[in-house]
């Protein structure tokens, strides 16, 4: 099992905790400095975790963005080590993240990678652990020494080296950084919630219309469109056994009774990176049931709360048991998952809620294989708990194959929400929080049958926009991506006059399916 440390630290999405003071921060960014430059002349030391850590947050300091390609080969090396003797090789031509079909080139590639890796540490093919990718140019492969970190590094045809095990970083406060306080939307939580009167209203044949969907014009899109034949994949952290609207009773009430819900599971929960066998496709979290909730939860005549496209299939993948992608496992589950929707035919639309602060070798590569197959890819801009406004757009929002949303609040003009991110890779925005409350969101369906409860963040944001999207795409199904993703720019609020940290702006449901 996962440690409860890692569990905790995912309890909203990218909670960013702080763990020390400003005069604290202010020694320890001073010992980073000083153990920065101790290291690019003493590139044989092994680090610990502490070390470690504090190299990555003076790169966030400095430039808020990290990568371990910048760091010098003792830094890899040890995270390896510490990840559980590991490192994630990507591997190919600049830029070629996966094949399409076996050649001999790929596979001399890798035999080249063991090779390396075999004669550094010493060990026979057979006792080596290896892990390879069907169809990313991707190879995880077990490691001890520096010098097998200075021979990767060295070798052709390596794009980059990952520790991807290492699960231990924790983004400090900076100085001068306001406090936010945490709350319960952006995380796990299964407990659930009682609505207040004045965030819904009651529509035939007894659902909850949510507040935020006037907002958006979402009920008058439907006279249009309800997402009907358009099918919508959720990577998260499943959907509950216990929620039968999500499940046996997906086509309640007004909903299609022939349209379907799936529910897959590519995570593993356990301490050992070369472990097998999935966790199963069932939520253990309740963020993944909140996503699925917001973007395609029935019509019901339940007196529960609607989703955006009521009539739209589901392809759910518990792809990770929290929102933060800091785990081998986390990783992988997400790589696999995006790998299996992007091979499905059906599957139109990619709706990722999870991410980490920084880029993921092997989930990048993913994406760009969905990307290449045609899907439209929503990811959230990030949500934190404790601190936010310095912090730029997350992994995967932050790449150009996806499109990235956040959450604003129902005040005037644009203004984030309490735990939202923003930036310049922003397209869409979602109102999602009261102006000055935010434990007044967006009401979902909850984790248990007959339950409610409020969800937020740039997570909401982002399930509602892919719901949004299906609609579009359920009225015109013979549209591409970008035909579809156009006209939701088009028809957005700032079109024509885009944001520099909120892009177009709110999506306009009713507009972008006329």
């Amino acid at each position: 099992m996962k440690k409860v440390n890692q569990l905790l630290a995912a309890i909203c999405l990218l909670s960013i905790l702080s763990c020390s003071n400003e005069e604290q921060l202010l020694t320890d960014q001073s010992t980073t400095d000083n153990l920065t430059i101790e290291e690019n002349f003493q590139s044989t030391k092994f680090l610990n975790i502490d070390e470690i850590n504090k190299i990555i947050d003076q790169s966030f300091y400095d430039k808020q963005s990290f990568s371990w390609d910048d760091v010098p080969a003792n830094v890899l090396w040890s995270a390896s080590v510490h990840g559980g003797q590991m490192i994630t090789v990507g591997y190919g031509d600049k830029g070629e993240s996966f094949h399409q079909e076996k050649n001999s080139r790929i596979t001399e590639i890798q035999n080249d990678i063991i090779e390396i890796v075999q004669s550094s540490e010493n060990k026979t093919r057979s006792s080596l652990k290896v892990k390879a990718d069907e169809i990313l140019n991707v190879i995880d492969i077990e490691v001890s020494e520096l010098v097998t970190i200075q021979e990767l590094r060295a070798a052709s045809n390596i794009r980059y080296l990952e520790p991807n095990g290492y699960s231990f970083y924790e983004l400090t406060k900076p100085q001068g950084a306001s406090e936010q306080h945490q709350t319960r939307d952006a995380g796990c939580d299964t407990s659930g919630q009682t609505l207040n009167s004045n965030d819904y209203r009651t529509i035939s044949p007894g659902a909850k219309l949510p507040w935020i969907f006037d907002y958006h014009n979402i009920e008058a899109a439907w006279s249009q469109a309800t997402g009907q034949g358009v099918t919508i994949g959720i990577i998260d952290t499943g959907l509950s056994p216990n929620q039968s609207l999500l499940g046996s009773n997906f086509g309640d009430g007004a909903s299609v009774n022939n349209r379907t819900v799936e529910k897959y599971g590519t995570y593993i929960d356990s301490n050992w990176w070369w472990a097998t066998g999935t966790d199963g496709p069932n939520d253990q979290c309740g963020h993944g049931t909140s996503m699925a909730a917001a973007a395609v939860a029935p019509r019901n005549n339940d007196g529960l709360p609607v989703g955006v496209a009521y009539d739209a299939n589901l392809v759910m993948y518990r792809g990770t048991s929290d929102v933060l992608l800091n785990d081998y496992h986390e990783r992988k589950g997400v790589s696999n998952a995006l790998i299996a929707l992007a091979n499905r035919s059906d599957v139109n639309i990619i709706s990722m809620s999870v991410g980490y602060p920084w880029g993921i070798g092997n989930v990048r590569d993913a994406v760009e294989y969905a990307y290449s197959n045609g899907k439209l890819i929503f990811a959230a801009g990030g949500t934190s708990s404790s601190f936010t406004n310095w912090y730029p757009v997350i992994f995967p929002a932050s790449m150009s194959e996806t499109v990235a949303v956040t959450g604003i609040t129902d005040g005037p003009g644009y203004t984030q929400c309490d735990i939202c991110h923003n930036g310049n890779e922003i397209e869409f925005t979602i109102v999602m929080q009261r102006a000055g409350n935010d434990s007044r969101t967006n009401p979902v369906l909850g984790f248990n049958n007959g339950q409610t409860d409020y969800s937020g963040g740039s997570s909401i944001a982002t399930a509602t926009t892919a719901g949004i999207a299906a609609l579009v795409w359920s009225k015109y199904p013979n549209w591409s991506r970008s035909q579809v993703l156009n006209k939701m720019r088009s028809t957005a609020s700032l079109s024509g006059n885009t944001s520099s940290n909120y892009g177009y702006g709110n999506v306009n449901a009713n507009l972008a399916v006329q």
